[in-house]
């Protein structure tokens, strides 16, 4: 098994290795690949030294997987190249995602669309995946109509840029700025670029997304997505409205029995789901689960999970297990 990880120096690529390591993913030769100002640099993984080579040298070598963190424009112009050459690729960019001709997988809900003709794999938005985590298992028994969200997002979601301008911040230091303004002792409603319509890419991806994913669209999405000076884990406080009305406790223990999440819910003991616990997990948590009292068959509740990991790193390698277990690589 030949695997190449694309984008490995970056924040992504980097969780991207450790996770490969600690789910003991079968690799018999991994590549590094990497923009040209990386090239040639040394990197360990796993007690083991690799050197950082560049995208044609990589698609040269036909590795079998290719699991893409690098940018929707690498990922646009780079993995049909891979794909060419018969490599399969999981992409964690934008870039193919909402693409009529590609799946769009978190592998807990819908992994069995995948077959071997799939050469390019889109891993979903990393608040898209937790949302869709609680969503589903949801949306099957009660049905949606529409649902309203609020997130809380994590200026790792941003990049390494973004880490830096906060901890530069927080210390009193000047330096080089991933937003338009401050973001310690702040909220900045604004995640991605805006959009014609008013709503910024991130809040569109939260409307569109889940819908591919479920392959349903007769439940309606809108968001507001807002970044908040925490250094890892997003949040969601999110609205929900069913066909069906439904009896709480019975919720809560369809949700305790779904794969991948964790229900923390206990108002007498403060107990509910923070960006703090969830970090370096791979679970989605879900928490402050009660009626909506406003109107019939209403629900509220708050998610929360590492973007690095499940949001991203975690989800795109459960998919590459998925298509080895399956023999569709």
């Amino acid at each position: 098994m030949k695997v190449a990880v694309v984008g490995a120096t970056g924040m992504v690529g980097e969780v991207m290795l450790r996770i490969l390591l600690e789910r003991n993913f079968p690799i018999d030769e991994l590549l590094l690949v990497a923009s040209e100002r990386s090239i040639g640099r040394n990197i360990q993984v796993g007690g083991r030294e690799h050197m950082v080579i560049g995208m044609e040298q990589a698609v040269k070598q036909r590795p079998d997987l290719a699991i893409f963190s690098a940018g929707g424009d690498t990922s646009l112009k780079w993995a049909p190249e891979f794909a060419a050459v018969g490599t399969t690729v999981i992409d964690n960019s934008s870039a193919w995602r909402m693409d009529p001709s590609k799946k769009l997988v978190v592998p807990e809900i819908n992994a069995r669309v995948l077959t071997k003709a799939d050469k390019i794999i889109a891993n979903p938005n990393c608040s898209t995946i937790q949302l869709v985590m609680v969503l589903a298992p949801l949306h099957h028994k009660y049905k949606m109509k529409r649902v309203v969200i609020s997130t809380y997002q994590s200026v790792s979601g941003t990049g390494v840029k973004a880490v830096k301008q906060l901890e530069n911040e927080m210390a009193g230091i000047e330096g080089e700025m991933a937003y338009p303004y401050p973001i310690n002792r702040n909220a900045l409603p604004h995640c991605d670029v805006f959009m014609e319509n008013g709503y910024t890419k991130e809040e569109m991806k939260l409307a569109r997304e889940p819908q591919k994913i479920l392959d349903d669209r007769t439940f309606s999405i809108t968001a507001t997505a807002v970044r908040i000076p925490t250094s890892g884990g997003h949040s969601e406080s999110v609205n929900i409205e069913f066909e069906n009305d439904f009896d709480l406790n019975e919720l809560r223990k369809l949700l305790h029995n779904s794969p991948g999440v964790v229900v923390q819910d206990n108002p007498d003991t403060n107990t509910y789901p923070m960006p703090v616990f969830a970090h370096e997990k791979d679970e989605v948590f879900v928490g402050r689960i009660r009626r909506d009292e406003t109107q019939p068959n209403s629900l509220n509740l708050w998610i929360v999970a590492d973007n690095l990991r499940k949001g991203a790193a975690t989800n795109a390698v459960q998919i590459a297990e998925y298509l080895l277990a399956e023999r569709l690589i």
